[in-house]
């Protein structure tokens, strides 16, 4: 199994795709991920074309077991980041 790439060899990928330098591939990289989180904390969503859906996402409240105890405990609600995968990156995958 491959490793995943590193944000490194993301970035001098990007550069050379871009035809730019690394420091601008690495600020473009940078402002894409905060965009991102700064709208999906908000509760909102992002599409990356060709990449996929990023969207926040209210989970209810629910009963949780501790594996080691058994003991049944209620978690309370909370929030989670869901990622869904576009088409086309599935179909160039499969």
């Amino acid at each position: 199994m491959n490793k995943p790439m590193t944000k490194t060899q993301l970035v001098a990928a990007l550069a050379e795709q871009m035809g730019a330098d690394k420091k601008t591939a690495t600020a473009a990289l940078d402002g894409i991920a905060a965009i991102v989180a700064t709208e999906v904390s908000a509760g909102g969503a992002v599409t990356l074309p060709g990449i996929g859906k990023v969207a926040c996402r209210a989970r209810p409240e629910r009963e949780v077991r501790n594996p080691a105890t058994g003991e049944t405990l209620t978690k309370a609600a909370d929030r989670a980041v869901k990622v869904t995968v576009a088409k086309a990156l599935k179909d160039a995958v499969a």
